[in-house]
């Protein structure tokens, strides 16, 4: 990836105009953008490129501008936060996938800047929480234990939020959008601080509530989470709810009953059936 992004690079700083350039190399329409090219946006746009290409009706266009705001996120931290968590429940899955990518350059830049907005972003709608999953559960960002734990706490709060949300707003797509973020953002932070994670996990796998359960089921099923699966105290079976000593009473004597009934005899001439 990084020779074709350097080629792509070269090409975009002979260009003026971008835009021919960037569609006819999208790779859309098809199964996959063109996400070397993408990275090339980010590092060659420049602020004003960057912001008109995040605003195109354009969908490849908005997810190279959107991915680059990233870059000059420490430069303007507070028009660049505001128009990414507008863009974050954009319509355009592609779109909220240049959210996540700005927010990982920002926190490549400044970790600690990058967690103290997710953490006022968790507490948003379910698009915006997804935002800070993806934005947050990458390996490169995970390097320090201390980072990893807010990190942790974040997914913590983010799928407390989403085990109470009602029946009638889990058929939206912010919440799958969520929903599918969570079932690999807990494996990739585990695996940054498994001791940390373990309480964390063992907690949630508890659940009874059948969306955290496929989170858990998912993330658990990665293959980075082998060695600590194995440490996970599982829960234990449901156990059948006690009777009071008077019911037991009632229900001993209602089977002696039937026990010593006599069975009513057949008439003669009758057929089984």
């Amino acid at each position: 990836m990084g020779e074709r992004v350097e080629v792509y690079r070269v090409e975009l700083r002979r260009l003026k105009d971008w835009e021919p350039y960037l569609k006819k190399h999208s790779g859309l329409p098809g199964p996959r953008a063109n996400l070397e090219l993408v990275a090339a946006v980010v590092e060659e746009g420049d602020a004003d490129r960057l912001w008109r290409l995040s605003a195109s009706r354009d969908e490849f266009l908005a997810l190279c501008g959107t991915a680059g705001l990233g870059r000059i996120a420490l430069l303007e931290p507070e028009t660049v936060m505001t128009w990414l968590r507008e863009l974050a429940s954009d319509p355009r899955w592609r779109v909220r996938e240049g959210v996540a990518i700005a927010l990982q350059r920002l926190g490549r830049e400044s970790m600690p800047k990058l967690l103290a907005e997710m953490k006022v972003w968790a507490r948003g709608d379910p698009f915006l929480q997804r935002a800070v999953v993806a934005g947050l559960c990458e390996p490169a960002l995970l390097k320090n234990n201390l980072e990893t734990v807010e990190v942790l706490a974040i997914l913590d709060q983010i799928t407390r939020s989403l085990s109470l949300l009602p029946a009638a707003e889990r058929r939206n797509d912010g919440f799958r959008a969520l929903r599918q973020a969570l079932g690999y953002g807990w494996s990739v932070a585990a695996a940054a601080a498994p001791q940390n994670a373990k309480p964390y996990l063992e907690k949630w796998i508890r659940a009874q509530d059948k969306d955290v359960a496929w989170i858990m089921k998912t993330n658990l099923s990665k293959s980075r989470m082998a060695e600590l699966r194995q440490n996970l105290v599982a829960p234990s079976p449901p156990r059948s709810p006690k009777r009071s000593a008077a019911e037991g009473r009632r229900v001993a004597a209602r089977d002696k009953q039937r026990r010593s009934k006599p069975a009513p005899k057949r008439r003669r001439g009758s057929a089984a059936r």
